[in-house]
């Protein structure tokens, strides 16, 4: 048995702290990801990785150290990494003649690999050569996916997917506009996949609301697809199971129309308008008349008022 397979009972309060940290919770926590450099690295397969590393700080976990594993062979490593930094999400960068400047992307589901994509780095612009100013770090992004193939094709549906999981951050419940300063920009055209970044800059606009500009902060990569490695649809669906008492629970005679608008039936018993209590006004009283057809007979102040209109 390996021995983060085993069940380990935790001596000090320190210990049982972290143990509980890592329990299973209705609201899970904040997926980190792990970096990791293969057994063959270029420059430009390790900037990139720095840079990534550097926008999703502190939810991270950066490798150093070469470690020679190919991921769509053998997947024990990944795996052992995994469970040792507890990360649901990882980056393997590689380098060789066949599949030069190589990047693969993925996620994990209960430790084991559930689907990743392999992409390789056509062009890229390091964090470092562009001299503007930098976001802080820890900064949520704003995510943007341009491309007919995000919507249209499996492959590239699952690649926003998994871009959404890995770079969407901690969830928040509340937003604070002036905290909207970075935006990862991704576009689909022609087979290839672009990644920008962008900080978001408030400009004086004469009246209350800012003019907003982009400006390039990098990293920049240009992008092709590989290969890839999805879950089947069964998997994945389980994947994406939550647990009951995370359910709302459902509200009878309440309904929502397609803009959000909140509907609410309520059931009454059957109104006899007749009876039904209106201002006291004189051009709503009834004319004898109505009265007669109703009653049958004529009251004694109608008739009194009748006689003394004749007078």
């Amino acid at each position: 048995m390996e021995a983060l397979d085993r069940v380990v009972k935790p001596k000090t309060k320190r210990a049982k702290r972290f143990l509980e940290k890592r329990e299973a919770k209705l609201t899970e926590n904040t997926k980190n990801a792990m970096l990791i450099k293969g057994g063959n690295a270029s420059s430009t397969v390790t900037e990139a990785l720095k840079d990534i590393y550097a926008l999703k700080k502190p939810f991270a976990v950066l490798y150093k150290k070469k470690n020679i594993t190919r991921p769509f062979e053998d997947q024990t490593s990944l795996e052992f990494f995994s469970k040792k930094s507890d990360s649901s999400l990882f980056l393997f960068g590689s380098h060789n003649k066949k599949r030069p400047n190589n990047l693969i992307i993925g996620r994990m589901y209960d430790y084991h690999v559930l689907d990743m994509v392999e992409l390789g780095i056509e062009k890229f612009v390091a964090l470092g050569d562009i001299k503007n100013s930098k976001c802080p770090e820890g900064t949520k992004p704003m995510l943007i996916f341009a491309g007919d193939a995000f919507d249209i094709n499996e492959e590239h549906r699952r690649l926003k997917s998994l871009l959404i999981d890995f770079f969407r951050g901690p969830t928040v419940p509340n937003v604070r506009l002036a905290g909207l300063e970075h935006v990862l920009h991704f576009t689909a055209v022609d087979e290839k996949i672009y990644m920008r970044s962008y900080k978001v800059l408030l400009k004086k606009s004469g009246c209350k609301i800012p003019r907003i500009e982009l400006e390039d902060m990098g990293p920049s990569l240009d992008l092709v697809m590989r290969r890839t490695h999805l879950a089947s649809d069964d998997l994945y669906k389980l994947s994406l199971k939550q647990p009951k008492a995370l359910k709302p629970k459902k509200k009878k005679n309440i309904s929502h129309d397609v803009f959000g608008t909140k509907y609410g039936r309520i059931h009454m018993q059957k109104q006899d308008l007749d009876k039904l209590q209106t201002r006291k006004m004189k051009g709503l009283k009834k004319r004898p008349a109505e009265k007669k057809a109703k009653t049958g007979h004529i009251p004694k102040k109608a008739k009194l008022d009748d006689r003394l209109e004749q007078d």
